[in-house]
């Protein structure tokens, strides 16, 4: 192959490489400025509004605590992502036509988004239906998102182009959350109520989406996979993958293991922002600050638990993690209400932990994979994440239904670090890898 042709081949991959980055800056902004911060608290607001004397709202005449509705939402929303994503998975996989697929999850869950404009009055039900699919677009366009990684990078360029898309997402959402936090803190200086400063923080987080949805649409190339390199119809393939796994329990027991406390950890993020408005009696500025916070330390977090991997290991760094999320949580359930200063002191804790404890464990779980079955696990590791994610809102909500109290609901989740720590401490790590067929780094 002459110079001039590889020259060629490596510009266009960059440049699919940088489209491909966009779709990180589109779409973190849901998870930032939505999920994160302002629907939790606003949708609570709306359905206390919509609550009976004894403050139950009735979807389809099930009685549910008003602020147990986000909540529950969000568990039905992974729900019904872990049905769609094995299905439009292998559609991908067989025709290797991602992009249309990949639009499609997009300019839903964007225009679901943008819907949320109209969330106002005691419209409860509009606001769980619109989060419900929001977040399983969000989450099959992210899936989808991802496998794209093996295709525009190759080995030795997988970590520098992973870390990129990741580090334009937090850009994004720190960038739009200080745009959120100005329009929101000076609405009556543009002539605007509250709840409709909320209302456009919603909406723009949706318009956000799709417009920067263009980029990667535009630069992402399809590649027709081979008909004896297509995968089984939906559920068949994971069934399949699942045996395979079975032949290394030890990978098995660390994804479950990572299962289990990523659980709580995704809980934490999603409940964070309702446990700071109604159980401690901040303002939606303070949310946001915090967020902000969390954003910025996430990556400091990642690139110094990085260096500790290297000195001490992946697992024994994680361990430690778990513990300091553990403490962060036990911390959380003493903050007194109307105290912000220590509200930003529990979003640093989170924030340095945060990114350091995916991170690792995405990167420990590559060593556990067999060679040549990269893509096949993580599909797996994947899927499996979202079947689980659900347990900690549904265990979040379910706890301030019977006790009415928010610091009951947060404590509850210690269970998810302690038993993921357990599991985890139990996997012996260096045998995994070489049951794997894999070379044991020095430090792991």
């Amino acid at each position: 192959m002459g110079t001039e042709t590889l020259v060629a081949e490596a510009a266009d991959r960059r440049r699919e490489q940088r489209g491909w980055y966009f779709y990180d800056w589109a779409c973190s902004v849901y998870s930032t400025s939505v999920l994160t911060v302002f629907l939790g608290p606003y949708l609570t607001s709306v359905a206390e509004d919509a609550a009976d004397a004894d403050g139950y709202v009735h979807p389809l005449g099930v009685p549910v605590r008003a602020g147990s509705f986000f909540a529950y939402s969000v568990s039905l929303s992974v729900i019904v992502a872990v049905l769609l994503m094995p299905l439009v998975g292998a559609a991908a996989d067989r025709t290797g036509r991602k992009k249309p697929l990949l639009a499609a999850a997009a300019y839903t869950g964007a225009a679901a988004t943008t819907a949320m404009f109209f969330l106002g009055g005691d419209r409860y039900l509009l606001g769980g239906l619109l989060l419900i699919v929001a977040n399983a677009a969000s989450a099959v366009g992210t899936m989808l998102y991802n496998s794209y990684l093996p295709q525009i990078a190759p080995p030795e360029e997988r970590d520098a182009v992973s870390s990129r898309g990741w580090a334009f997402g937090y850009a994004a959402g720190s960038l739009v959350l200080v745009v959120n936090l100005v329009l929101y803190t000076a609405h009556d200086s543009f002539g605007l109520s509250e709840g409709m400063a909320v209302r456009i923080c919603l909406a723009s987080a949706g318009l956000w989406w799709g417009a920067f949805t263009l980029v990667p649409l535009r630069r992402l190339r399809d590649r027709r996979t081979p008909a004896k390199e297509a995968t089984a119809p939906g559920f068949r393939q994971l069934a399949a993958t699942v045996r395979d796994m079975r032949r290394h329990p030890l990978t098995l027991a660390f994804l479950l293991a990572y299962l289990v406390y990523n659980d709580g950890i995704q809980t934490v993020i999603s409940q964070a922002s309702i446990y700071g408005s109604e159980e401690l009696d901040l303002g939606q500025s303070t949310l946001i600050g915090a967020v902000l916070l969390v954003q910025v330390l996430a990556v400091a977090g990642a690139l110094g638990m990085g260096r500790l991997a290297r000195t001490h290991g992946a697992k024994r760094t994680i361990l430690g993690s778990l513990v300091a999320w553990t403490v962060t949580l036990a911390a959380g359930y003493f903050l007194p209400a109307g105290a912000p200063v220590w509200f930003f002191v529990l979003a640093a804790g989170i924030g340095l932990v945060l990114g350091g404890s995916q991170a690792l464990s995405r990167s420990l779980f590559s060593h556990l994979v067999p060679p040549g079955k990269e893509a096949e696990y993580f599909s797996a590791y994947e899927m499996s994440d979202r079947g689980m994610s659900w347990l900690g809102p549904l265990l979040f909500g379910i706890t301030y239904q019977l006790t009415g109290s928010y610091r009951d609901a947060i404590i509850s989740l210690v269970a998810f670090f302690a038993l993921g720590f357990v599991l985890l401490a139990r996997v012996p790590v260096r045998q995994a890898i070489r049951d794997a067929g894999n070379a044991v780094p020095e430090k792991i």
